[in-house]
């Protein structure tokens, strides 16, 4: 046992001795031609702070399109309509929609609130582009919205000054509103909008809150709404053809959002008409839903771009081969020597390869540091929250590792392979 224990000591030092000591040779090389090193590293230092600063990009638009998506369309509620989809259909599909679903009507609504009404909340949604005034100015393109008084609950509509209406003011079918602050920093620069009146297609409105400020979503801002109770839009606009629901189960019945549709689905399958054992003849659409398309389409941009960023950890590694098949020729005396002094095949070997992976983690090193850095400076510029994760920290510094070895293997392999003799002869 003692015998064993002692070769094992032995075997354990030795092998750390040859470690350490290529370890000391290639980082005295590296620091020897420190400018060459540096460049040799630009590659790899470019290469993992452009994949890390994609990766932030990526997970940074996904946390804003979701955060995004709760304040527009709520965590717990759903949206019923003749065709609610996300993302775009071709015509076919959309006339295929238009022909097999139904138009949802404000006799469905009132349908489901009578008969579902004790377990859910129920919301119309009405949406109309036009232009607002106040005074002699016009803001164009406002989305005119029609709703209840409700909305609030089952949305996350936030007020930050003012309140939204009230059921009495949508009952009484007051011309009362709440803006977004686009319209604010149109028409009210200073002071409050607030007892101020919009005029929407000669029609005077109250303003009675400004909505909290909810950025851009698809390209278009979200803080151009006018919600105005559905009569009142009914009113200056039209009744309604076919409009949308927005619809969460009441907090009180401790229903979760999947329970609550389908309460509702059964009700309006009854009201409707839809056979047994057929599809839905209508669209629901949920935060589940939405959140699901946004991943697929971020999946589809990183599929794309991160494979293309890693095309300079590529040419890095071609240029740490490059720069390491130079050092075995500048250094072949210096290798003949060591092989005439009992260095082995592998201890070069060894030596070399230390060297490229050395140069190679140390540039992903760097550049995580750099795309971090950037993607904090970003964030900080564009007010957009750009999140460093830990899965394109380690793709980066995994792949920066790989191409050392992979870069470092064929030079390491041609100065073990040099015969000694000859080698001590070159100049």
């Amino acid at each position: 046992m003692g015998r064993v224990a002692r070769g094992s000591n032995y075997f354990m030092k030795k092998s750390w001795y040859k470690l350490s000591t290529a370890f000391e040779l290639a980082l005295s090389s590296i620091m020897a031609h420190k400018l060459r090193s540096f460049l040799t590293l630009l590659g790899v230092i470019i290469g993992v702070s452009s994949v890390v600063l994609v990766g932030a990009a990526i997970e940074g638009l996904g946390n804003y399109a979701n955060q995004t998506t709760s304040k527009a369309f709520g965590s717990e509620s759903f949206l019923i309509a003749q065709i609610a989809n996300v993302g775009k259909m071709t015509r076919k599909e959309r006339a295929e929609k238009l022909r097999v679903n139904k138009e949802i009507r404000p006799e469905d609504l009132a349908y489901l609130r009578a008969t579902t009404g004790d377990q859910m909340l129920y919301s119309p949604y009405r949406n109309k582009i036009e232009d607002v005034k106040y005074k002699e100015q016009t803001f164009e393109n406002a989305s005119i919205i029609g709703t209840a008084a409700v909305l609030p609950e089952i949305r996350e509509v936030i007020t930050t000054e003012g309140r939204f209406f009230t059921e009495q003011e949508e009952q009484n079918r007051q011309f009362v509103c709440i803006i977004g602050t686009d319209i604010v920093d149109k028409f009210f620069e200073t002071g409050s909008p607030i007892g101020k009146s919009l005029i929407i297609r000669g029609y005077s409105f109250l303003i009675v809150g400004v909505q909290e400020k909810l950025g851009n979503a698809g390209g278009r801002s979200q803080d151009v709404s006018v919600y105005i109770p559905d009569a009142a839009f009914t009113r200056i606009i039209g009744p309604a053809r076919s409009l949308s629901i927005f619809a969460r189960p009441r907090p009180e019945t401790g229903l979760t959002l999947e329970q609550g549709l389908d309460i509702t689905r059964s009700a309006l399958r009854t009201r409707l008409k839809t056979r047994p054992g057929k599809p839905d003849n209508f669209d629901f659409l949920t935060p589940d839903s939405i959140r699901a398309f946004i991943d697929q389409i971020l999946g589809v941009i990183g599929a794309v771009i991160v494979p293309v960023t890693m095309i300079s950890l590529i040419v890095g590694g071609i240029v740490i081969m490059n720069i390491m098949l130079v050092s075995v020729t500048e250094r072949t005396r210096e290798i003949g020597i060591r092989k005439s002094l009992g260095a082995r095949q592998g201890d070069i070997l060894l030596q070399f390869l230390i060297e490229a992976v050395f140069l190679s983690v140390m540039g992903g090193l760097m550049g995580l540091g750099v795309g971090y850095a950037a993607a904090k400076g970003l964030s900080i510029a564009f007010g957009v929250d750009l999140e460093v994760t830990p899965f394109y920290v380690f793709l980066s510094v995994f792949v920066s590792s790989t191409v050392g070895v992979v870069s470092g293997w064929y030079p390491a392999r041609i100065a073990a392979r040099l015969d000694p003799i000859e080698a001590m002869r070159s100049e």
